[in-house]
């Protein structure tokens, strides 16, 4: 009976990480029986290495041969040494090496459809002269989604890590629009229940929950504003960066636009909430009215009554045959008179 070598945290991190080539004719995945060595390609192209954790990036940084530089930001600024909170989301930074390799981090969004839930992640990468590290927390996908794009031929801008450092950014913030996308849909049902004629919903728990969830969104895009200007201003410093600024600047604008948009969802939910509470203000005065009506309606008959309860042996009346019936009459009548009143005026 044979023996088994026990797996250990390196070989198990090597086993679970995505490799993609650049070759001739593009990006392509490769499988573990046919993944590279840690050195060059053989053709001299960059490669992606996508890792299942954050917490392997610096092992990783050390295999593929990158500097102490990078290990020790990845040690002190990546996911593994601040983890994501719901409540305090990762922020972005760009750290650049004496070397040249650069470390991102930026937030990731995504959206659930049926709990109307904005959820945030965080994605960290190492761009290296020929090779990318990456590792995504949370449910964006955004890694799967930038690596399917590169390996079916997708046009993607630049060439080499920047294309790989492309696809990842435009796909991220893609993604960030389509959550900017949901959450104006949800918008809009909110503000068809506010303006509805039924009454047993009451919008006011929805409104401020998707303003909780806008705003959850804008914290997370927001670093990513401040991170692309940086990378702008490296490609426009660097004499081979030429190709960079054209998505560059077109990743800024689509963000300032998604950001805008969150701005406008958020101020349309605050002008739906006013547009509540003066609907309900005015129902309230409505049912006000209402109520003073049918009280002074109630008030002839009772003061009426009233007045000849007292029992005093000298009333006038006490004696007449139809006076019993005549009162009632007189209570009927002024009711009515009144009932018409208060209909013509809106009152009721």
């Amino acid at each position: 009976m044979g023996t088994t070598t026990p797996t250990t945290e390196h070989e198990r991190d090597e086993r679970d990480e995505r490799v993609c080539v650049q070759t001739p004719d593009g990006w392509r995945a490769l499988g573990h029986d046919d993944a590279p060595d840690h050195g060059a390609t053989r053709d001299g192209g960059a490669r992606w290495v996508v890792l299942p954790e954050p917490g392997g990036l610096v092992d990783a940084a050390r295999r593929y041969g990158l500097g102490e530089d990078v290990v020790a930001a990845l040690e002190h600024r990546g996911p593994s040494a601040h983890p994501v909170s719901p409540g305090h989301p990762m922020r972005a930074r760009v750290d650049r090496t004496p070397d040249g390799e650069i470390v991102l981090t930026v937030p990731t969004l995504s959206y659930v459809e049926q709990t109307r839930d904005v959820h945030t992640g965080a994605l960290t990468c190492v761009v290296a002269a020929h090779v990318v590290l990456m590792s995504e927390l949370g449910d964006a996908h955004v890694l799967e989604h930038a690596e399917e794009k590169l390996t079916t031929g997708t046009a993607v801008p630049d060439h080499g890590v920047r294309q790989v450092l492309a696809a990842v950014l435009l796909t991220l913030v893609a993604t960030a629009s389509d959550v900017e996308i949901a959450l104006g849909e949800a918008t809009a049902d909110t503000e068809r229940v506010v303006f509805s004629s039924d009454r047993r919903t009451d919008p006011v728990e929805q409104i401020y929950d998707l303003k909780r969830e806008i705003g959850e969104a804008r914290r997370a895009l927001g670093p990513v504003t401040t991170v692309l200007p940086d990378l702008l201003a490296d490609a426009e410093d660097d004499p081979g960066g030429d190709e960079a600024k054209p998505w560059l600047r077109r990743l800024q604008a689509t963000t300032d636009r998604v950001d805008r948009h969150l701005d406008a969802h958020d101020r349309l939910l605050g002008d739906m909430l006013s547009a509540h509470l003066s609907q309900v203000s005015v129902r309230q005065n409505e049912d006000m009215r209402k109520i003073s009506s049918w009280a002074a309606i109630a008030a002839v008959p009772t003061l009426i009554a009233g007045i000849y309860g007292m029992n005093f042996h000298h009333m006038p009346e006490l004696t007449w045959t139809y006076g019993y019936p005549i009162a009632l009459a007189v209570m009927g009548g002024v009711c009515w008179l009144l009932y018409r009143v208060f209909r013509r005026s809106g009152w009721l």
